[in-house]
């Protein structure tokens, strides 16, 4: 099998996998009235699984840092299936709160391990594109799985969604055991020297551009099912079509974000990227809820969040090379950790009667990314194409 299916058979793995994270969102109305819970609380559930994959992964990936990473890749995916599956058969609150810690754990682990292992499989001067098309793949769960979900759990009950999202990652979990070459790197840096790289004034502005740009677009998508249901009263079968436009903007947002970073000076096109974000988000504070304008704007939001992800993963990398693995493992969990404050920030609102308010937290929270981003790296020059980087020392 050559680079190019193995990278795809993981954009498609990373298809399944997104779209167990953020499936949630698409029903979580319906989860919570399933559970007899709040919507807020159900929201919880996200947090939860972003809580543990920033705290988890990173410690499991420094831990493991020698271990071939397509051993990795099948133990993240075997604790994937466990938790969909014990989803669909354990549907109880507490429960699953612990599955979704379980899922967020091997997500983290199989994310990282897969980005490395795409970086060492593409060839030179195409490795942000590799990168970037696990990502597409990722957005596709917002394209094809979030709908099809909300479609799903009209018609049956919500866990029937898991079981079948868990049967199709245990095979892929056999794929990637016949077809995916071990990948090992040079001896790991020992932890001391490799948490150094948060004192290193540009890592850790780039991490905190990553934590807060997604604390707003997680205060933002965790509730964008009753944002929509509440702001514009659509049908199940209507908001899933929102949901599928969200999903295209996303897809080809990521897509872009590939190609820029490949082409261009990656941390500018960031601070471009999130403007778009905040600027997306006051227009559908301030302008009148409707279909022709709600939806398009969100859209616009949506694409211009998934195009920064890919440049945030290059222009981080790109400032230290000989620490892929870990600069974008650290990245994760500070991701997550977005994810998982937005979550809870956007539960907050909620609970307060607030719908409205969502818009102006996601963007106070995507204006605070874009100045950290403008301060960090406009004046100090950017993360070089990839064609003129040197990835090859990855760990």
């Amino acid at each position: 099998m050559d680079h190019r299916t193995q990278i795809y058979l993981m954009a498609f793995i990373g298809f399944l996998i997104a779209t167990s994270q953020f499936v949630i969102s698409g029903i979580l109305d319906k989860i919570a009235l399933s559970l007899g819970v709040p919507i807020a609380a159900a929201g919880q559930l996200m947090t939860v699984f972003s809580l543990s994959n920033a705290i988890g992964t990173p410690l499991i990936m420094m831990a493991t840092a020698k271990v071939d990473r397509r051993k990795l890749m099948l133990v993240g995916l075997s604790a994937i299936a466990a938790s969909l599956l014990g989803t669909a058969l354990l549907p109880r609150y507490g429960i699953l709160m612990a599955l979704r810690a379980l899922l967020g754990v091997g997500f983290g682990v199989y994310g990282v391990s897969a980005y490395t292992v795409a970086v060492k499989l593409a060839p030179e001067g195409r490795q942000a594109t590799a990168m970037a098309t696990i990502a597409m793949g990722a957005s596709l769960g917002l394209v094809i799985g979030v709908p099809a979900g909300r479609l799903v759990a009209g018609f049956f009950d919500w866990p029937w969604i898991f079981l079948g999202l868990g049967l199709m990652v245990l095979g892929a979990l056999i794929a990637v055991a016949r077809t995916i070459p071990s990948a090992t790197g040079p001896p790991p840096p020992p932890l001391v020297q490799q948490l150094r790289y948060l004192k290193e004034p540009r890592i850790a502005a780039a991490l905190g551009v990553a934590v807060t740009m997604f604390i707003s677009y997680a205060a933002m998508n965790t509730y964008i099912a009753p944002f929509l249901a509440y702001t514009l009263p659509l049908s199940d079968r209507s908001i899933s079509a929102v949901f599928m436009a969200l999903g295209l903007a996303s897809t080809a947002g990521a897509k872009t974000g590939g190609m820029l970073a490949d082409r261009t000076h990656a941390s500018r096109a960031v601070i471009a990227g999130i403007s778009m974000q905040m600027l997306s988000l006051l227009l559908v504070a301030l302008l009148p809820k409707t279909i022709f304008l709600t939806v398009p704007l969100l859209m616009c939001w949506s694409a211009a969040a998934w195009t920064a992800g890919p440049m945030l993963n290059f222009n981080l990398i790109s400032l230290a090379p000989g620490a892929a693995a870990i600069l974008l493992s650290l990245n994760g969990a500070f991701v997550q950790l977005g994810f998982a404050s937005g979550a809870a920030m956007g539960g907050l609102v909620v609970s307060a009667g607030s719908m409205h308010a969502l818009n102006w937290t996601a963007a106070a929270s995507a204006g605070l990314a874009g100045t950290i981003a403008a301060a960090a790296f406009w004046n100090h020059g950017s993360a070089q194409p990839q064609g003129r980087s040197k990835l090859g020392n990855v760990t």
